[in-house]
Parts: C-alpha cells; structure tokens; sequence
C-alpha cells in the first residue's frame, strides 16, 4: 500500500499500517528556504561575499532568537547594524527572504493522508515567524503536535526538544522515525533510541515513511 492510498483503506477497517509517530523538521524538509541563491543574489547587491550575508544572518548569537531570548524584530535590528543599512532595506531583505520560502505539496500532502494513521509532529529550530508561516500553510491542521525552540527554550540537538516532542504525540522512542535535514540532529534522535532518517529527496523521505509505518518494520 502506497501513502497515497492509506487514507482511502481506512473505512474499511484493514489499514495495513501501525500506529507509530513521526517527527519531521520544517527548514529544509517541509520548507525550502533557497538562501543559497539569496546569499548570492544579496551579496552581489550589497556588494559582500554570500558567507557574509549568511554571517549576518545567523552569525554570533542568533541561537538566542532560536531559543526565545530575543524577539525577532530585535534581531533583525543586529542583522541590520551587522549589514550596515537602512531601515528600509532591511524590510526589503525579510520580505525577499521570505518569498523564497515554498512548501514541498507532496510531502504535506502525505502528512494529510497519514492523519488518523500515525501520530505526527514537527520538530523545527526556528524563528517566532514561522507560526503564522505554518497556519497559512495549514500545517497546524495535519498535525499532532508542533514544537518549535523558539517557543520551548531549547533547540536541536538538545535532547530536550526530542523529548518534548515525544510527550506531543504520546510515543516512545523506540516507536518514532525522526526526518531532518542535518545529518546532526539525526545522529542525536538515534542516539536517544529512535529511527532516524536524513532528509535529501521527497521521494527517498516518503518510500522511507512508507517503509517504516508497515507491519512488522523493526528500524
């Protein structure tokens, strides 16, 4: 049975898929947010290299707007004393920035679909934005549990947000596939007792959903 299926085998009373969970990351997963060509494209304006403006971005400190301590609007402020502009360019960045963020269809689509059949969160280290990002989305609503570090204090790889995660959909470790981009924070997920899979391709991610939601699947 293929995900696209499962939803429709539900009513039937013979869905050939356990009740596990799912945590899955947003940036680089659900989300892609192309800053490698926004570096690029802003550097080149600005007249920096593309590190440069990823340093800005996410240099020094940002693990505190990550974690909470500092709001965002106050970041952006030491992004723009990092940078060196205006007010007015600035805005112009965040709003660039934030109209290369798409959503990967297939994905939450499959998220939709396994409502009901597994239990599903998402695990992201990520800004405040993106909880309005997520509800216009409608991600909210495919999902069991929604845990940013932003909102909690902590961020991945700390063992804190896995766990946090887990109590959001009720499983256990051992009854968890963990999806992330970043072969770190999946090296951690696995170090806690859960399945771990790096994220490189929708498709890959799905038959690896797949694989671990069927019957008898021990990994």
């Amino acid at each position: 049975m293929s995900l696209h299926d499962a939803r429709q085998e539900e009513p039937a009373g013979h869905v050939r898929f356990s009740r596990r969970a799912i945590l899955i990351d947003i940036g680089g997963v659900l989300a892609s947010d192309r800053l490698t060509a926004a570096a690029i494209e802003w550097g080149t304006r600005l007249g920096i290299p593309p590190q440069g403006f990823l340093n800005a971005l996410f240099g020094g400190n940002d693990d505190h707007v990550l974690i909470g301590r500092t709001d965002e609007e106050s970041w952006w402020d030491v992004i723009r004393d990092r940078l060196g502009i205006d007010p007015g360019l600035i805005d112009e960045i965040r709003g660039d920035l934030a109209s290369r963020q798409t959503w990967d269809r297939a994905l939450l689509e499959a998220l939709h679909r396994l409502r009901g059949l597994a239990k599903i969160a998402v695990v992201s280290n990520a800004w405040p934005h993106m909880r309005s990002r997520m509800a216009n989305a409608g991600l909210p609503d495919m999902v069991d549990a929604v845990v940013l570090s932003c909102e909690i204090g902590f961020a991945k790889p700390d063992p804190r947000i896995y766990a946090a995660a887990l109590r959001g959909v009720g499983a256990r470790p051992a009854e968890a596939l963990f999806i992330d981009d970043t072969p770190g924070h999946v090296a951690a997920a696995r170090s806690l007792g859960m399945t771990g899979h790096v994220h490189t391709s929708t498709t890959d991610t799905l038959a690896r959903i797949q694989k671990f939601l069927e019957p008898g699947c021990q990994d």
